[in-house]
């Protein structure tokens, strides 16, 4: 519900809710099952209903990962791009040791949620959500602080770091797969490179593009949705910023159209990081448990965000190769920790961060015979 006297679209439903008078009336095939397989179908369709908000993150996330695997190449879409080209840093002793810190961070924290993978089964992924969300969300976080870093942006203030990052995704700092953005005020929002976000999404995985830029697109909408309604409460909750009737001079409680643009400008951008601070979930919160106790399929959440993860930490690592220099990069991989030696950090430097800056093809791993 939106708050007492909000204007607001009415929103398209994307799941029936079934009329009680239905629900009270068995079907004919109904009338034959026995007590016992009537509340064992009753049981199952609550599974079902009580598993929509965690079906549909799911979806969510998987049309992320997805988007990306049709959109990516294998120079990763950077040496195409005049930012990229144009990328330089001047930096110190010190600012390589505090770069060396945000990438150790980052690395550890994706070594954590790989782990978490290799270690379990399907039971253990569904408990494992109370740490995999906020470990993806932090290792991508930590990562992108190191390359704002060598933009200049130097801070662990999450407002800054939001806004920055929002107006370099709408500079062109990041390839095609994850350059889509949204803005505008309430109610009158618009989607930025997602040519198909427009179509309904569907509660079913994405199997074809059109599915997932839908899906995208409606989670772009309902994130800058969250976040108007968010900033719209701190505006009116400050007597120093509150819109106010003209009449009464007290805080507005109805808004217009006119009232949602005047704090558009406090929104920024909605980017993929915005949704990945969906992530951002307390272990200790109800929400969370929504999600353990659904019934969805855990690998494909864990392997989606992972998928995610190690693609825009790939673009990061790119980016602070870039400024530092190849060779000193190089040699910060080859000084890692041992429990991140020979890992996923070395194999995305031959894969993404060397072709990029080379402008080379990748070349492929050859194994001696045992």
């Amino acid at each position: 519900m939106g708050l007492p006297g909000m204007t607001t679209k009415p929103e398209t439903r994307i799941i029936p809710l079934y009329p009680s008078a239905v629900e009270a009336a068995p079907t004919a095939a109904e009338a034959l099952l026995s007590s016992e397989e009537q509340e064992q179908q009753r049981q199952a369709d609550e599974t079902w209903r009580r598993s929509i908000p965690a079906q549909v993150f799911l979806n969510y996330f998987f049309a992320i990962s997805y988007h990306i695997e049709e959109h990516d190449s294998p120079l990763g879409g950077l040496p195409q791009l005049p930012f990229f080209r144009q990328h330089t840093a001047e930096l110190n002793e010190l600012d390589v040791t505090a770069l060396t810190k945000l990438l150790h961070a980052c690395w550890s924290t994706e070594y954590a949620l790989r782990a978490t993978a290799e270690l379990g089964d399907e039971n253990f992924l569904r408990n494992a959500l109370h740490w995999t969300f906020p470990q993806a969300y932090h290792t991508i976080l930590s990562g992108l602080q190191a390359f704002l870093y060598t933009t200049g942006v130097r801070t662990n203030n999450g407002q800054v770091i939001r806004r920055e990052v929002g107006r370099l995704v709408v500079k062109n700092a990041y390839p095609r797969p994850v350059s889509f953005y949204a803005a505008g005020a309430y109610g009158d929002f618009s989607i930025h490179r997602l040519p198909l976000a427009g179509y309904k999404a569907g509660l079913h995985i994405a199997s074809k593009e059109i599915d997932a830029q839908a899906q995208i697109g409606q989670f772009l909408r309902t994130t800058r949705k969250q976040k108007a309604i968010g900033t719209r409460q701190q505006v009116q909750a400050n007597p120093n910023t509150a819109i106010r009737s003209q009449k009464t001079g007290k805080p507005l409680d109805k808004w217009t159209a006119a009232h949602w643009q005047q704090i558009t400008w406090r929104l920024g951008y909605t980017t993929i990081f915005d949704l990945l601070g969906r992530l951002r979930i307390s272990q200790t919160s109800r929400e969370i448990e929504r999600y353990v106790e659904a019934d969805i399929d855990f690998r494909l959440f864990h392997s989606s965000l992972l998928s995610i993860v190690s693609y825009l930490n790939g673009l990061h690592e790119t980016y602070v190769a870039k400024a530092l220099g190849l060779e000193r990069y190089e040699q910060l991989v080859r000084e890692l920790p041992a429990h991140l030696q020979h890992s996923f950090v070395q194999e995305r430097l031959r894969t993404r961060v060397q072709p990029a800056l080379l402008q080379s093809e990748p070349e492929p791993e050859y194994r001696m015979a045992a």
